[in-house]
């Protein structure tokens, strides 16, 4: 069985090397907790005793050694990202908090590193459109 030998960060990039001498490494998109984790954070990490998985108590936070194994990088040409990063304003907590889904998985939809079905793209762009129309009706 392969294990989690040490944890490191670089360039915006969490770095495993296991027992077998690999070097597996996955952007920090993949993993919204530890992207916005400051430096502090990042480092308070326990690998657990089966040596199969990363442990952050300060940010709860769990990966598992099989997270490293998926090849997937972040697409930052996708429409979410682009609506996301266009109104850097919008807080992306609370706006999954109101279409009622974790906050993590949003933010995996924002840095495609998942892919919406077509049915949640819809339930994303008409919370776009409902925040839209909610702003408008705002007056002094």
């Amino acid at each position: 069985m392969i294990t989690i030998a040490k944890v490191s960060f670089l360039d915006k990039r969490v770095i495993l090397e296991t027992s077998d001498g690999q070097t597996l490494s996955r952007p920090l998109e993949a993993f919204p907790l530890l992207l916005e984790a400051t430096d502090e954070q990042r480092q308070a990490f326990k690998i657990n005793k089966f040596g199969d998985a990363i442990r952050w108590d300060l940010i709860d936070e769990d990966i598992h050694i099989d997270s490293f194994f998926e090849t997937k990088e972040p697409q930052f040409d996708n429409p979410i990202y682009q609506a996301f990063h266009n109104l850097p304003q919008i807080n992306v907590s609370e706006f999954a908090r109101q279409m009622g889904i974790n906050k993590s998985l949003m933010s995996k939809y924002i840095y495609g590193i998942k892919t919406p079905s077509e049915a949640r793209k819809r339930e994303i762009e008409n919370e776009l459109h409902r925040l839209g129309k909610e702003l408008l009706e705002v007056s002094f």
